[in-house]
């Protein structure tokens, strides 16, 4: 008889299982914390100090995914990098507004729990969170038998930051003739996954066998939260842009006012080896644009004085350079050469 009961364990759901990871995230918590924060993990919320030092503080809220990234960290069986690139789509769109992160969440949903995967993905959120110096402060582990395929999973991120209201870029700092500057990103970053996906489907491609794919492919998103704050805190920065989903194009249009528009010279735009590679297979440069942040991973917009002390912040890997300047007009965006494949 007593085997027959139900119980929530026999319905695909371990809950010893999620609570031995939540003691993990709170062990590994209170060690980096110290005596110095709250300890938020396990508890029904988080708590977090506003910092004391702004006189007239605004709060920026960011939420975001890695998309079908995670298919290729499942393909590859690596999961240490994601969570890196679930931070970095978060805080590098916060950094937009002028905030500096102050903690993140993260929701992590499951078919089944597995402990190992588990504590690989949540490696790279902390590692996420300390190149951005934020607090990682809590979040969600769900078990959901029944949703997802065997050993598939999604994870989202949440990051809330804190910015004096006088540095709020809002446009107005952005003039004529100002530069505008790419600044390298470290891969695909995390979008355009999908039609990677479905052109190594159609080519065959085994990406466990081929070095080149399997490094690319899962490479992380590179932070610019140091960077671009100390950009700010210098008054060297008019307005700036995360290039995600929609390439340089229409993630530049989001930040400039109505009067202004910015000229780009796609001939200066330098692409990585991972976008020359996807060109090759007959892909078009419009949907390369459209896609793929072509190697342009943020774009900063400076007075043309200020351009040997932007640089300055940046390591040579990441060194800005020159892809366009402001101009009048209510175009928003003009583009002209093209990008050299070659």
């Amino acid at each position: 008889m007593g085997k027959n009961i139900l119980t929530y364990k026999k319905s695909g759901v371990d809950i010893n299982a999620a609570d031995k990871f939540v003691k993990f995230i709170s062990n590994i918590s209170t060690r980096k914390k110290g005596k110095k924060k709250l300890n938020n993990i396990g508890g029904f919320g988080s708590i977090t100090n506003i910092p004391k030092n702004l006189k007239n503080p605004k709060i920026v809220a960011c939420t975001d995914g890695v998309g079908t990234k995670i298919e290729i960290a499942n393909l590859l069986n690596k999961f240490n990098t994601i969570g890196i690139d679930l931070v970095a789509m978060s805080v590098n769109d916060l950094i937009v507004q002028g905030a500096k992160p102050l903690f993140f969440l993260d929701y992590i949903s499951i078919n089944k729990i597995n402990l190992p995967k588990l504590k690989s993905i949540l490696s790279g959120v902390i590692k996420g969170c300390k190149i951005s110096k934020c607090s990682l402060v809590g979040g969600e582990t769900a078990e959901m038998p029944g949703t997802y395929a065997k050993n598939k999973f999604d994870i989202a991120g949440f990051a809330v930051g804190i910015v004096e209201e006088k540095k709020i870029p809002n446009g107005k700092k952005i003039k004529k003739n100002d530069l505008i500057l790419a600044v390298p990103s470290s891969g695909l970053h995390s979008n355009g996954y999908s039609l990677v996906r479905r052109l190594v489907n159609i080519k065959k491609i085994n990406i466990n066998k081929n070095k080149f794919l399997k490094k690319q492919l899962i490479e992380p998103t590179k932070i610019y939260v140091k960077e671009v704050l100390n950009l700010i805190d210098n008054n060297l920065l008019n307005g700036c842009a995360n290039i995600t989903g929609g390439g340089v194009v229409d993630n530049l249009k989001r930040i400039l006012p109505y009067n202004l528009y910015a000229k780009i010279n796609l001939f200066k735009i330098n692409p990585l080896k991972i976008f020359h590679w996807l060109k090759s297979h007959n892909i078009s440069d419009e949907e390369m644009l459209k896609t793929f942040n072509c190697g342009v991973g943020f774009c900063l917009i400076i007075n043309p004085k200020n351009l040997s002390k932007v640089k300055k912040f940046f390591p040579n890997k990441y060194k800005p350079y020159i892809i366009g300047k402001i101009c009048r007009g209510t175009k928003q965006i003009e583009l002209n050469g093209k990008i050299n494949w070659d």
